[in-house]
């Protein structure tokens, strides 16, 4: 599917009503340049699950966790890991356990270590300063 929105708030209502097809056990890997959005989807996405706190970028943290009515989440944002090995030293194959919804900023930079199906958001830039262009799709390997 794809969508276009015109602002930052824009991007988190649509990332809200994407999280209604989310459940414990789904992997959703964002793609799209620096500053684009991604970190906005996932706080609407969060919001959409019942979450009312505080949602930031884990890009030092590598990882953030939530409890929210929808199910436990965890963030990770990629940017900072250089390789997978690094993943699996944090330990990251175990929050692919189907026990909560993952969300991944930078997932290309963990492509080879991904489950064979997960769901994929891509958000690019637009042709005004707040566009954005955003694709939302399924790799069944």
């Amino acid at each position: 599917m794809e969508y276009i929105t015109h602002s930052p708030e824009e991007t988190e209502a649509l990332g809200a009503d994407y999280a209604a097809s989310l459940h414990p056990g789904d992997v959703v890997a964002f793609s799209g340049d620096l500053g684009a959005g991604k970190t906005a989807f996932t706080r609407g996405v969060l919001r959409g699950l019942g979450y009312t706190g505080r949602v930031t970028s884990p890009t030092f943290a590598i990882a953030n966790e939530y409890d929210t009515p929808g199910g436990r989440v965890a963030h990770f944002d990629l940017y900072r890991i250089l390789d997978s090995e690094a993943l699996f030293e944090i330990g990251f194959e175990e929050y692919l356990d189907g026990s909560r919804i993952v969300l991944i900023e930078w997932s290309e930079n963990a492509a080879d270590i991904l489950p064979p199906q997960y769901k994929t958001v891509h958000i690019a830039y637009g042709s005004q300063p707040d566009d954005r262009f955003i694709t939302t799709g399924e790799v069944n390997a």
